[in-house]
């Protein structure tokens, strides 16, 4: 019941929801579109907090992969045609069908940045991005950000698969985590781990 009222809310009522006081503009037919594709992302990732859908292959269960699965469902239901072709681009910027954490925010995304005002804009399907140095090297990890229209409805939040084998699908106030998380986790410019806030290239301007 809990990850259904947070798809109701934050996802919105459906296709034919009303524009609420504050939310952006419809000004076309692709804002239109792009406004129904963050929605099914929405429920798509939240989805995913109750069961992971058995669509989603167990091998690609990572932050990465949850990026991957909740945009092409997305455009599964509401632009298709788009996935006629790779929805991603890998390292050479060549159409690809996989991208991993790292290749997703450098061909695949934009930054939108780091402080307050990045945060503001942010919208459901863009990205937290975090770069964390180990002994192996540097290991990328991605949170998806949902956020309902309406700013005033509930707060964004992260919906972000850990990265361990097995593990299960987790999220929060994005505003929580800035504050209470581990400082390598928090998404402040004051964390040199926070590589800052991306969106989608096909959804920039």
């Amino acid at each position: 019941m809990r990850v259904l009222s947070l798809i109701l809310v934050l996802a919105g009522a459906g296709p034919q929801a009303p524009t609420a006081p504050g939310a952006p503009a419809v000004s076309g037919p692709r804002e239109a579109r792009d406004v129904l594709l963050r929605r099914e992302l929405a429920q798509v990732a939240l989805a995913q907090l109750q069961q992971e859908d058995p669509a989603w292959h167990p091998d690609q269960r990572d932050c990465a992969g949850l990026v991957r699965f909740a945009y092409r469902a997305a455009h599964r239901r509401f632009y298709p045609e788009r996935l006629a072709r790779p929805l991603w681009s890998d390292v050479r910027g060549q159409p690809s069908e996989f991208a991993d954490a790292e290749t997703l925010l450098t061909r695949n995304f934009l930054p939108l940045g780091r402080d307050e005002a990045a945060f503001e804009a942010l919208r459901t399907g863009d990205l937290v991005a975090f770069r964390q140095e180990q002994e192996a090297g540097p290991v990328f990890h991605l949170m998806l950000v949902v956020r309902p229209e309406d700013k005033a409805h509930a707060p964004a939040r992260v919906v972000y698969h850990p990265g361990e084998k097995g593990a299960a699908v987790r999220t929060g106030v994005l505003h929580t985590l800035a504050t209470e998380a581990p400082i390598e986790w928090r998404p402040v410019p004051q964390n040199t781990a926070f590589l800052g806030f991306f969106r989608f290239k096909e959804w920039m301007p």
